[in-house]
């Protein structure tokens, strides 16, 4: 017996009967699209757990924005 009653039989009657419907490339697609979904979520949750221990950078003003509050100033000087 395999899964809940199912037999490991069924199952590869079952997976047959997917391949044959839907194609071997069609699944290769799906799977490359499934694996690069998760590839995704995991480097979501990696950068977020990263930022989480980072607070500190979150709050420097980035050299652009240094640079543009020298300009605003530079020009309320003139």
């Amino acid at each position: 017996m395999g899964f809940g009653g199912i037999s490991i039989w069924q199952l590869l009657i079952v997976l047959a009967i997917i391949v044959l419907l839907f194609g071997t490339k069609k699944l290769r697609g799906i799977g490359s699209d499934l694996g690069s979904a998760i590839k995704g979520f995991r480097n979501s949750v990696k950068d977020d757990e990263t930022n989480k221990e980072e607070p500190e950078q979150l709050n420097k003003p980035s050299e652009r924005e240094q640079t543009d509050t020298e300009k605003t100033k530079e020009r309320e000087k003139n």
